[in-house]
C-alpha cells in the first residue's frame, strides 16, 4: 500500500504541475498578444508620423518650385520687355529649330 500512496501523491503533484504550467502558457499567449497589439499600434503610429512628415516635405517642395517658376517668369517677362526684338528672334530661333527636328 505504501507504493499507492507514493504513486497517488506522484500524480497530484503532476496534476498540479500540469495545472500551473498550463496556466503559465494562458498568462504568456495573453502577454505575446497584447505585445503584438502594442507593436503594431506602435509601427502604424510611426509610418503615420513618417507619412505625415512626407507629405509635409513634399507640399514645402512644391511650393518651393512654384516659387522658382514665378520667380522666372518673372525675369523672363522683363527680359522680354527690356530687349523685344533679341527675344523675338530667340523665340523664332527655337521654334525653327523645333520645326527641323519635327520632320525627322
Amino acid at each position: 500500500m505504501a507504493t499507492d500512496k507514493n504513486g497517488s501523491q506522484r500524480n497530484e503533484d503532476l496534476n498540479a504541475e500540469i495545472e500551473q504550467l498550463k496556466s503559465d502558457i494562458a498568462k504568456l499567449a495573453r502577454q505575446l498578444q497584447e505585445t503584438g497589439q502594442h507593436s503594431y499600434g506602435a509601427a502604424r503610429r510611426v509610418a503615420s508620423e513618417g507619412m505625415e512628415q512626407m507629405r509635409a516635405q513634399g507640399e514645402a517642395a512644391l511650393e518651393q518650385l512654384r516659387a522658382n517658376a514665378g520667380d522666372l517668369e518673372r525675369r523672363l517677362a522683363d527680359t522680354v520687355r527690356e530687349k523685344p526684338v533679341t527675344a523675338l528672334a530667340i523665340a523664332a530661333g527655337i521654334g525653327f529649330l523645333f520645326a527641323m527636328m519635327s520632320r525627322r
